[in-house]
């Protein structure tokens, strides 16, 4: 919904009004600004989501594939879910397909509402799979770290498998994680310490 006001504050308080909502819980952009106006697009965290999901079925779409994608939201993530019968082909070798697509959400979506949001796709049970696999390695690789005192370093993950990670083995006598480096090269390295310390993203 537009609306057009004097000056930012102006706008923010008629669509405050309009919208029945505090002001400090309004998503908006600013559409227009000069010295006479300014006009504001507000929109839902349902609009968000509807236009995440519409553009995940319409890229799975390009493709020729057929797909079902079922909307939650939880911890202000978006979480998206497909069903296909070409599953194995949107996941791709080692998760590496549905990464791509995930990232390309996730810049639509921010560039289209000027907001960041937290996205994440899931094909079928392909994540809480993978999520399983990777905490049992990290737990298996944590024992060695309190065994031998040497700290190790595991390959780069995504956001959310880190996420998991660092969850799985905070609690862990002697171990803290952190994580370093940048983008996809980001990685969580797995630390001794004589206090029982883990700490998450």
């Amino acid at each position: 919904m537009l609306y057009k006001g004097k000056n930012l504050e102006d706008v923010l308080n008629i669509a405050s009004e309009k919208e029945a909502t505090p002001v400090n819980e309004l998503l908006y952009y600013v559409v227009n600004q000069n010295d006479e106006a300014t006009e504001i697009e507000v929109y839902s965290i349902v609009d968000v989501i509807e236009f995440a999901r519409n553009y995940v079925v319409d890229g799975i779409s390009a493709l020729g594939f057929e797909s079902r994608v079922s909307p939650t939201l939880k911890d202000d993530i978006i979480n998206l879910k497909i069903e296909s019968d070409r599953n194995p082909i949107i996941i791709g070798k080692n998760g590496v397909s549905l990464q791509a697509l995930n990232e390309l959400v996730r810049i639509a979506v921010n560039n289209h509402f000027h907001k960041r949001f937290r996205i994440l796709l899931n094909v079928s049970d392909y994540k809480e799979e993978k999520y399983a696999k990777i905490t049992l390695f990290a737990k298996r690789i944590a024992h060695e770290v309190q065994k031998t005192k040497v700290n190790a370093v595991l390959d780069p993950m995504t956001a959310d498998e880190r996420r998991m990670v660092h969850n799985a083995l905070t609690g862990m006598p002697h171990i803290k994680t952190e994580s370093t480096g940048f983008g996809k090269n980001r990685q969580i390295n797995i630390i001794y310490v004589e206090e029982t310390k883990s700490e998450e993203e």
